[in-house]
């Protein structure tokens, strides 16, 4: 096995911070794969001023590795060309990032498949080895990381994650071909857990630090977190966000996180308007992925926002049971009226055509 060298201009994104959404998928009311609207997305997120873009996670469903369903290398190959092409003609480079799921034969095929279409690094899901030891989870993020570089993923319990505690993450961080961690447990002690491993590891310069948290995307973003080790104090910051939460309302995001860096590298201090702005978002997400329904909705939620900007053409899934939930459409409707200014309509209608056309 082998593993490719990250070109130096995607690393340094990476590690200053970057948006990545995680990519949806687009079908037609028969439930295929919706190909120019798909291909619309990509380029949505490239113009928006996304650093990455996640594919073949969450946000994918992962209901397109059942062989009945057979998306899985389509949706991945698909992607990729669509990201080179539209750079090139851009004058783009954006981190390709690849969802890696199931037990260590299944990852390590689908980590091979990510490496041999274009991607830079995979996300590595713990989904499926909810049984097993800490040492085995360790030992199976090492073989995928012998393949391609990874991300590792701290995913709430509530959507399949499992509660990872501070020694796992100790242990993780040695692993040496770890680029990124997407930490996500919606809970901050959890978060805090990660954060303090990678820093205790001495690795925070080479691990940098994502949030999933969607329900805290701008806190995580602006603290700075102390922590004091046996080398001494090793301070770091949560550099960016990989997040469904992005996948809609995208370049209003680049902007609020290019506003943040600005904030950071001037060393301003926070203003209050900023913590304000946190709160909508948090709102915001609360429509979009139904936590008043533990998040039965967040799918389809995101879905319907990419609908009404004309981005997807409905918000079928491939599973037909899921569906937003009862009232979803109201909240969204709420939050749309409740913060103007976090959409991207307007950026959206100038190039729509543009994206489902080129």
């Amino acid at each position: 096995m082998h593993t490719e060298k990250i070109p130096a201009e995607i690393l340094d994104v990476v590690r200053k911070g970057a948006v990545i959404p995680a990519h949806p998928l687009a079908l037609t009311a028969e439930r295929k794969l919706d190909v120019r609207h798909q291909r619309a997305l990509t380029r949505y997120y490239i113009d928006a001023g996304a650093g990455g873009i996640a594919v073949g996670v969450h946000s994918t469903q992962f209901e397109i590795r059942d062989p009945n369903v057979g998306l899985f290398e389509p949706v991945l190959r698909l992607a990729s060309e669509t990201i080179d092409e539209w750079c090139k003609a851009k004058g783009r480079s954006v981190l390709k990032v690849a969802g890696v799921c199931g037990k260590t034969e299944q990852a390590l095929r689908e980590a091979g498949l990510a490496r041999d279409s274009g991607y830079h690094a995979c996300l590595v899901s713990l989904g499926a080895l909810s049984q097993e030891s800490l040492p085995a989870l360790v030992t199976h993020c090492r073989q995928v990381a012998s393949v391609i570089p990874i991300i590792g993923f701290y995913l709430q319990p509530s959507v399949g994650g499992r509660i990872l505690p501070y020694r796992f993450w100790r242990e993780f961080a040695q692993i040496e071909n770890v680029l990124a961690v997407k930490i996500a447990p919606f809970n901050r002690y959890q978060t805090l857990d990660v954060v303090r491993a990678v820093c205790e590891a001495g690795r925070e310069a080479e691990i940098t630090l994502y949030t999933g948290n969607d329900d805290n995307i701008v806190v995580d973003l602006v603290t700075e977190f102390r922590i004091q080790t046996l080398s001494g104090e090793r301070k770091v910051r949560i550099a960016g966000g990989l997040l469904g939460h992005w996948a809609v309302w995208t370049r209003k995001a680049v902007e609020q996180l290019e506003e943040i860096h600005r904030l950071l590298a001037c060393g301003a201090s926070i203003p209050a308007q900023m913590l304000t702005l946190a709160a909508e978002i948090t709102d915001a997400n609360a429509a979009f992925f139904d936590a008043p329904n533990t998040f039965a909705g967040c799918i389809p939620g995101i879905h319907e926002v990419l609908r009404r900007q004309g981005l997807m053409q409905g918000t079928w899934c491939l599973n037909p049971a899921e569906t937003m939930s009862p009232g979803q459409a109201g909240e969204i409707d709420r939050v749309y009226a409740s913060y103007p200014h976090l959409n991207d309509d307007p950026f959206v209608r100038a190039h729509l055509h543009e994206w489902l056309e080129g």
